[in-house]
């Protein structure tokens, strides 16, 4: 298999706040938008992995502590695979109101 023109990229998404004692509710609400917007776009496989990630919101001095998620795709590199990872950013801002969700992409070279 051909292993030239492959990206890597990891999104990571705040789903909750690490105190927060409504975090069954932030992993069901994060599950639910895994099976509607991020599987049907990447359906061939990816990788989650549960992290813990600090931020500063713009404008703020104080630092904030979230559980997160970071989804892990390696893909070709098509217009549409772009696309698709815009459109799952996108979703989830509107969702969960957060002003970001980081992206992270690199070359990969990959074999099967």
């Amino acid at each position: 298999m051909e292993t030239e023109h492959w990206l890597r990229t990891e999104l990571y998404f705040g789903i909750g706040p690490l105190d927060d004692v409504s975090a069954a509710a932030h992993q069901q609400r994060w599950r639910e938008f895994l099976d509607r917007e991020i599987t049907p776009r990447f359906p061939d496989g990816l990788t989650i992995y549960d992290v813990h990630g600090q931020w500063r919101a713009s404008g703020r001095s104080e630092i904030q502590h979230e559980r997160s998620k970071e989804v892990m795709l390696i893909y070709r590199d098509t217009a549409q695979h772009r696309a698709d990872i815009e459109a799952i950013r996108a979703a989830w801002k509107k969702l969960s109101g957060d002003e970001s969700v980081l992206r992270v992409t690199q070359p990969a070279e990959v074999a099967f």
